[in-house]
């Protein structure tokens, strides 16, 4: 689609249909429940794989639908449908008002328009002709290649997305937001003998393909491939006990926001099954720690213009000087908890229910320079990437792999080790960090969460930190 395309060309003058028919459906199929909505999209995927100079893969698809919601107390009615057309409205309408039965009060007031825009609106599957793109990936494998003769393997690919929605509400209100998102990933495997070992990055975000397509881009992400494939190649095996951890800037978020960001989600407070539960306005985390929710953030991949409810994104604070501030919430479980709503209520497509989400989650700089809290160790490990891990909510018990570590030894950054996971418990790890740093970074645009079968693009980010006494499993004692 052009990028002049507007919500009311994708949903009223290509399907055909009337307005006020739809607003008319949406209002009589909600009347006498306490919340509901319809949510159209119409989306653009795409992705092109290349493996070893070649095209492994390649796809392009185009969905549409909507989704038609009604709430009554706790119970939900939904019906989704790929069909835009007033008979399958109404035969959802039919659908959702078996709920209306259980009301508790009146119909939520919609939210207020908001006119702001966090991206572009720019189509970049369009924008960008496919050739170019095998152009990128083609340049990437023979640029990593060349940079280092160990290079047995290479994987690149491109993803990319453009996504209209629109909200409309019982009351007549409308929202809308069309969302760009683009990753660019690279994977390299290199060998020494016998030993091989993987490197991998990606950048992406709410924008064009044009960012991408720079010289200086791709091939600081190949670059940075490479060196922790590398570097991986001389690693050790990774220590086990009770240790001093500096966790690095940037993508070790990932950790805050699985083991800390989950158990903050109104859902799991409202129902008293997060060790966060009723702990608003009581010590959490240790002094100096300050982490928020923030989707308001320019081009970033886990921002929101609005959220899936038609509230517009905001920045909430969640965790103040190590005080516990709030949770993020949804419409149906902010209503529940007489509190309102933070734009945090996110589904992964028309077929799915909005949940209360995060967006971009990270902790706030510190005033410690990174380098004096690598001086202050005496025996620890660094941590600097992470791949996947394992949360308990209802206790905030971790477990996660690290990809890249380093032991380090009387304030110096020893040898990389190989094996290396962190073991430990959300609410506890937060009160452990004696040392926040000053540097904080965000991570490159590549985090997708999933939530209850849905996934949706995140940010996270985090300074250098320090944690005492964090449990390492490794493989040498």
């Amino acid at each position: 689609m052009p990028h002049s395309t507007t919500t009311d060309d994708l949903f009223f003058q290509r399907t055909g249909l009337d307005r006020d028919r739809v607003n008319r459906i949406v209002a009589d199929s909600l009347a006498g429940a306490d919340d509901g909505e319809l949510f159209l999209e119409y989306r653009q995927s795409e992705s092109v794989t290349l493996d070893d100079g070649r095209i492994k893969a390649a796809s392009f698809d185009t969905t549409q639908g909507f989704g038609l919601r009604a709430v009554s107390g706790e119970a939900t009615g939904y019906a989704h449908a790929s069909e835009l057309s007033e008979d399958a409205l109404l035969r959802a309408a039919d659908t959702v008002r078996a709920v209306r039965t259980g009301h508790t009060g009146q119909l939520a007031v919609g939210p207020a328009g908001t006119n702001r825009t966090l991206y572009t609106d720019l189509n970049p599957l369009v924008l960008t002709p496919f050739a170019a793109k095998v152009k990128l990936l083609e340049a990437m494998d023979a640029y990593a290649r060349g940079r280092e003769p160990r290079v047995r393997q290479v994987m690149a690919s491109l993803l990319g997305s453009w996504q209209a929605v629109r909200i409309l509400r019982a009351d007549g209100s409308h929202a809308s937001d069309i969302r760009p998102l683009v990753r660019l990933n690279i994977s390299v495997v290199v060998a020494d003998g016998d030993r091989m070992e993987t490197g991998s990055h990606g950048i992406g975000g709410r924008v064009t393909y044009d960012g991408l397509l720079e010289t200086d881009h791709w091939r600081a992400a190949v670059d940075e491939a490479l060196r922790q494939a590398v570097v991986n190649l001389d690693s050790v095996a990774a220590p086990a006990g009770d240790m001093t951890v500096v966790l690095g800037p940037g993508w070790p978020g990932v950790l805050l926001h699985e083991a800390i960001g989950h158990g903050l989600e109104g859902d799991f407070n409202r129902k008293k099954t997060s060790a966060f539960s009723g702990m608003i306005g009581q010590r959490v985390a240790a002094r100096g720690v300050t982490v928020v929710d923030d989707g308001t953030l320019q081009d970033r991949r886990g921002s929101i213009s609005i959220d899936d409810e038609g509230t517009g994104s905001s920045r909430t604070v969640l965790i103040e000087d190590g005080i516990l501030k709030g949770y993020m919430f949804d419409r149906l479980n902010a209503r529940l908890m007489d509190t309102r709503s933070t734009g945090n209520g996110r589904r992964q497509s028309f077929a799915s229910q909005p949940l209360p989400r995060m967006t971009n989650t990270f902790m706030l700089a510190g005033t410690t320079p990174a380098d004096e809290i690598i001086a202050s160790v005496k025996k620890g490990l660094y941590a600097v990437n992470f791949g996947g891990g394992q949360v308990d909510i209802t206790n905030g018990k971790f477990v996660f792999s690290a990809t890249e570590a380093y032991l380090v030894e009387n304030g110096k950054i020893g040898p990389a080790v190989k094996g290396a996971t962190l073991i430990g418990n959300g609410p506890d790890v937060l009160t452990r960090v004696s040392m926040v740093g000053d540097d904080l970074k965000l991570d490159t645009g590549v985090g997708t969460c999933g939530k209850d079968g849905q996934g949706v693009p995140v940010g996270v980010g985090q300074p250098t930190l320090r944690i005492d006494g964090l449990t390492v499993g490794g493989t040498s004692v």
